[in-house]
């Protein structure tokens, strides 16, 4: 069927590529599509760069390095709009990935908390209102790390703390660091407490540096995570080529959201060549058993990751209506409403996507905006 589809298709324009992923599980996608042979299926030569930060992987991108990456899902329409100085426009046709976050407290302010750790169900709000407590009783302001000001990752931690009438910006410091440096950073009392993807968050477990106080998907289930990013002209200038990537990336969601193969994702991604990380890391987020405590019993949470391009690729307007308007506050201007739209409709390419499902028979929403 691949190839199939792939001889219908015009000659891909720029068949060698190179794509930027971050060190993360829900790199999945990226990974495995070159593991299992589906780049070459669709004419594609991808070379694979991991890098170690956010902003590295946007400024190669930007400065075509990269063809294409793995981007955190607002941080193309931030980046389109100009913030932090940088202004280029970054289109998406695919969502690669939904969920996928937690957050995650040191041990010792875990335990400040006082939370009976037989009855507590990690319940984002029960965990809210102990830490709002906390910061109440001490009048300490504690810092949190997120991964990028412009991520799902600190919106989730900005909706964790409202629960409980905690003000990010007044009760709290929000930082920004890599994934890689989370769990060193908490373990050394540099921080207090993360959001981050996994398998960080697990690895901190693991080491007993750190409690999985929640999850995103108990904050936002359907969270759009991470996307396939490309520069607007780049795909103007080879449009085949990224319905080719785009067509490759959704056959390995589509075997990624087949449960039975996680444990063989686990041992691919695990390899040196790309996370080079322990099994026993990744499998707790990828199998959907996930420990809040080291040596306690997991939670069965296996939404956490979700792949499948039915349910997960279509790069919902609504969801980026709605992920920009958390993030204007943190812009420190106003976006109108008419501005915000035509941004949306910029950067989440709902045609792009259609291109690429009715290739290979996906059905897909006929509207761009989810019924309310």
């Amino acid at each position: 069927m691949n190839s199939i589809i792939s001889n219908k298709l015009p000659p891909a324009e720029r068949p060698d590529l190179n794509i930027g992923y971050m060190r993360l599980s829900d790199s999945a996608p990226i990974i495995l599509a070159q593991e299992l042979g589906m780049y070459r299926d669709y004419g594609l030569n991808v070379s694979l760069h991991r890098e170690v930060s956010w902003a590295n992987i946007r400024d190669k991108m930007i400065a075509g390095t990269f063809d294409a990456c793995q981007m955190l899902a607002p941080m193309g329409m931030a980046t389109t709009l100009g913030v932090a100085g940088i202004r280029a426009p970054i289109i998406t046709g695919l969502v690669l990935s939904l969920n996928g976050n937690g957050i995650t407290l040191s041990s010792s302010l875990w335990k400040q908390l006082q939370l009976n750790s037989k009855v507590v169900t990690y319940d984002p709000l029960l965990t809210a209102r102990a830490l709002k407590a906390e910061i109440d009783k001490t009048g300490h302001q504690l810092t949190f790390a997120t991964v990028h000001n412009f991520s799902t990752h600190t919106l989730l931690l900005r909706q964790w703390l409202g629960l409980a009438g905690i003000d990010p910006d007044a009760d709290t410091r929000i930082i920004v660091l890599p994934p890689e440096q989370m769990v060193d950073s908490l373990a050394q009392g540099v921080i207090d407490g993360f959001c981050v993807g996994e398998p960080w968050n697990s690895i901190a477990v693991e080491y007993g540096a750190g409690v999985l106080a929640t999850t995103g998907v108990r904050l936002w289930n359907g969270a759009p995570e991470k996307v396939l990013a490309v520069m607007e002209d780049w795909h103007e200038k080879y449009p085949t080529t990224h319905l080719r990537l785009r067509l490759a990336l959704m056959k390995a969601c589509r075997w990624l959201a087949d449960m039975n193969h996680r444990e063989q994702v686990i041992e691919i991604l695990s390899q040196p060549s790309y996370l080079d990380l322990p099994t026993e890391y990744l499998r707790p987020s990828l199998t959907g058993r996930l420990f809040h405590q080291r040596a306690q019993e997991h939670s069965e949470q296996t939404n956490f990751h979700v792949f499948d391009p039915e349910n997960a690729g279509f790069p919902w307007r609504s969801d980026g209506d709605s992920m920009i308007e958390q993030i204007t506050p943190l812009l420190g201007k106003d976006i109108n409403q008419e501005r915000a739209c035509s941004l949306v409709q910029r950067c989440f390419r709902t045609d792009l996507y259609r291109e690429a499902a009715q290739l290979l028979n996906i059905d897909c929403p006929d509207q761009d905006y989810r019924s309310t």
